[in-house]
């Protein structure tokens, strides 16, 4: 493994699995703990470790089904809590033993919320986060759009998607390959990745399958045919088990920043990855309609979330970045790492 300079990779036993690792600065600093999101790994942090200020020990994880780590399963029915138990478990193999700050990216938002629902953390930074309802299938209050939760989970994976892992492609020659993916969905069009083919090899190591991603499904009578199953990375983001409104009763509560991509295509309120957006969209057929199955209001979900964090007594800090889209740490890098900065420095 090639790093950037200045940056270590270690991996550590813990009590739950063995877990590797990236991580920069003196390892007896106040640490910054960035949780990744769905198909990536701590390595897509790197690009930043050695502009965010000093006097910090940074690390980012590979996290429960991706990268080096432990390929163990991913218990979909605790939500995010396996990556939040997780987290705790590393930095206690690590010896840390003062409040993270904690950065979550897109999955990580919600795994970075059940952290601190447990342990006590320095500040919550939210890149793009998933909507605090979980993904897909709910109205602007996190009502489900069915009892069963119908329309989300492993069944909203793209079977070629899937193929494509297991086969390693490296390839653009799908907009189902994971290097097209990214492009047009982890960050602006305009955005040219100077690490993309060491991103790409990173997604590669995902556990792909029912224990990772995409995860299982059932059968459903509501549309579109599927609901939730128990296993698996999706089914882990779906309403049925994940569920980060309750950040409001966080007690005491942390700084949050929150950054977002305004042309974020998957965290959006039409995000192009949302079954309510496809079937409005004619791409999934039968399509109940919007008063139904809505596309789901992801951002507007947690801006009233935050919105009621903030009522309660916390501090919240919002940055739209646009024109960036899920990633506004690779897209506008530099201005999200002064936005960054700015925060810590605000405490």
């Amino acid at each position: 493994m090639t790093l950037l300079p200045g940056v270590r990779s270690a991996t550590v036993d813990t009590d739950r699995l063995r877990m590797h690792y990236i991580e920069a600065g003196p390892t007896d600093a106040t640490p910054i703990v960035m949780i990744h999101g769905n198909l990536s790994t701590g390595r897509f942090y790197e690009h930043l470790f050695l502009d965010l200020p000093d006097g910090y020990r940074i690390i980012a994880p590979d996290m429960r089904g991706f990268g080096d780590t432990e390929p163990l399963p991913i218990d979909a029915t605790r939500g995010l809590a396996d990556w939040a138990e997780d987290i705790g478990a590393l930095l206690a193999a690590l010896g840390v033993d003062r409040p993270p700050h904690l950065v979550g990216w897109s999955t990580g938002g919600a795994a970075i919320v059940r952290y601190a629902h447990n342990r006590p953390v320095a500040s919550l930074t939210f890149i793009d986060p998933v909507a605090p309802y979980g993904f897909g299938g709910t109205h602007r209050d996190g009502k489900p759009c069915f009892a069963d939760f119908a329309g989300t989970g492993g069944g909203t994976g793209a079977p070629e998607l899937v193929s494509r892992l297991v086969a390693g492609d490296t390839s653009a020659d799908s907009p189902f390959s994971i290097r097209s993916v990214m492009r047009a969905a982890y960050w602006a069009p305009t955005h040219v990745e100077p690490r993309e083919d060491v991103l790409v090899a990173e997604v590669l190591k995902t556990v792909v399958g029912d224990d990772g991603y995409p995860g299982d499904s059932t059968p459903s009578p509501n549309w579109p045919g599927f609901a939730p199953g128990t296993r698996g990375i999706l089914n882990a983001l779906s309403p049925k088990y994940c569920d980060w409104s309750d950040i409001v009763e966080l007690d005491p509560k942390p700084p949050v920043l929150w950054t977002h991509g305004e042309a974020d295509l998957v965290v959006s309120d039409n995000s192009a990855l949302d079954m309510g957006t496809l079937g409005a969209t004619g791409q999934v057929p039968d399509w109940p309609g919007n008063d139904a199955f809505p596309p789901q209001p992801m951002v507007s979900q947690i801006r009233d979330v935050l919105g009621r964090y903030a009522d309660a007594g916390g501090r919240v800090r919002t940055e739209m970045f646009a024109g960036s889209g899920h990633g506004p740490h690779f897209d506008a890098r530099d201005r999200w790492i002064a936005v960054f900065t700015e925060f810590l420095d605000s405490r």
